[in-house]
């Protein structure tokens, strides 16, 4: 089948724009490529076939211990980067070196350094090179190698000769980090008890299994005051809630709700009503405005002026006082001065109270949950229960619970409280509608 040709299709090529999207230059492009390549590589056309080609009679497989040795002579790939990439000529035959700071000296000061040097004078700079140099190669020939177990490190101990008391802790592990020894840093919240309150408390003497008589009484009348104090509570509770409201009778507590229902509403038959409907009739045809409007009556010039003066004398006046002020302030410094004084004395009695408070504060628990802190009630035994020796005496509070209840007071533990029963989710039930059974329904 002979190819179809299509007609060329004419465009305008009157500037740059057309003439690049009209006209193929793919073979400009492709020659110029051959060209580059030509330059790096060098002229393949030029070149002999021995250039190109080379004829290996040597066997294939070489013994390994040869090609260790041909990998040993052979050049590292990684100097290829240093060689030129191309075959162009570099364009700068000749390039500036920049010399080094020895090559730059003169060479009388270079011969003057040498007679120092001979002399044994030296630059601070190169006594602390010379230093450094002796306790790096002192640490390397210390350092033990692989294997070498001289010194037993548990038995080392850092010398601390120097008094570090007015040092500061930064300062110390600045010191002790430039010595090659790390000191970690504890946050402050470590530092700092969470409570002032004491591990371990010691119980009432009143608790004992043999107290005196003196102490058992102290405790029972502790023990006495709280319950007061809780039966007190309670009491109020009842008489600000259940006894502020009357028993009332369910007819009596109908009318009323009746009666607070139609509050407002205008009813038939009372003759209330009746009186209200007569009071709000107006009798009065004509409208009145509450609100008439305004005119605007702009100020005469001589009222402005006026204006201005009251103006101008009422802030004279007040600069009048001002200044009378001043003078009496003079022959008031004696008052001034005893109010200042009575001022300061208030302020350092409000910072002793804040201070106590603070202190009274760290004795305290702080609120770590939603759930308040509550104290366990002190253990005690009455009079006849007593026993008077440690073999017959029943024991008495639960050692588990005191350290718990020691841990949350001392703000270590959040308060919580024991929880039996697990909530459970609600779930709805219900019968689908193609598994209900219509009992209503016969055969």
């Amino acid at each position: 089948m002979p190819a179809v040709k299509t007609k060329k299709r004419k465009v305008s090529k009157k500037n740059k724009k057309a003439w690049r999207k009209h006209v193929d230059t793919r073979d400009v492009d492709k020659f110029l490529e051959d060209s580059r390549l030509e330059e790096r590589l060098g002229s393949f056309t030029t070149r002999k076939d021995s250039e190109l080609f080379e004829v290996s009679a040597k066997p294939e497989v070489l013994p390994k211990k040869l090609q260790r040795e041909l990998l040993k002579s052979k050049e590292p790939r990684c100097f290829n980067i240093l060689k030129p990439h191309t075959a162009v000529p570099d364009p700068i035959t000749k390039r500036n070196r920049v010399r080094t700071k020895e090559e730059r000296k003169n060479a009388l000061v270079l011969k003057k350094e040498a007679i120092r040097k001979s002399r044994g004078i030296l630059k601070l700079k190169e006594k602390l090179k010379l230093k450094n140099r002796m306790i790096a190669m002192t640490k390397r020939l210390a350092k033990p190698k692989r294997g070498e177990f001289n010194s037993d490190v548990w038995k080392e101990k850092i010398a601390n000769d120097v008094d570090i008391e007015w040092l500061s802790s930064d300062t110390i592990r600045h010191t002790l980090t430039h010595f090659g020894v790390k000191k970690k840093r504890l946050p402050n919240s470590l530092h700092k008890k969470p409570s002032v309150l004491p591990a371990v408390e010691a119980p009432h003497p009143g608790m004992s299994y043999n107290p005196s008589f003196d102490d058992h009484q102290s405790l029972l009348h502790k023990v006495a005051q709280k319950e007061l104090e809780l039966i007190k509570e309670e009491k109020h509770l009842e008489r600000v809630t259940t006894k502020m409201f009357k028993k009332v009778s369910p007819e009596e507590k109908e009318n009323n709700m009746i009666k607070e229902l139609s509050e407002g509403l205008k009813l038939v038959n009372s003759q209330d009503s009746k009186e209200n409907e007569d009071e709000d009739e107006d009798k009065d045809p004509t409208v009145k405005s509450i609100n008439p409007p305004v005119k605007n009556v702009k100020k005469t010039r001589v009222q402005r002026r006026k204006q201005r003066e009251q103006k101008e004398l009422a802030f004279k006046q007040q600069q009048k006082k001002v200044e009378k002020r001043k003078i009496s302030d003079i022959y008031r410094l004696k008052l001034l001065d005893r109010q200042l004084s009575a001022k300061e004395r208030k302020i350092k009695m409000l910072r002793e109270k804040r201070l106590k408070r603070k202190a009274l504060e760290a004795m305290g628990t702080k609120t770590l949950s939603r759930i308040k802190f509550e104290p366990s009630e002190p253990d005690f035994q009455l009079a006849a229960e007593l026993t008077g020796n440690l073999r017959n005496s029943e024991p008495t509070g639960n050692l588990l619970k005191d350290r718990f209840k020691s841990l949350q007071q001392r703000n270590i533990v959040a308060p919580s409280k024991l929880k039996l029963k697990r909530d459970k989710a609600k779930v709805k039930r219900f019968i689908k509608p193609d598994h209900k059974i219509d009992m209503t329904k016969t055969e």
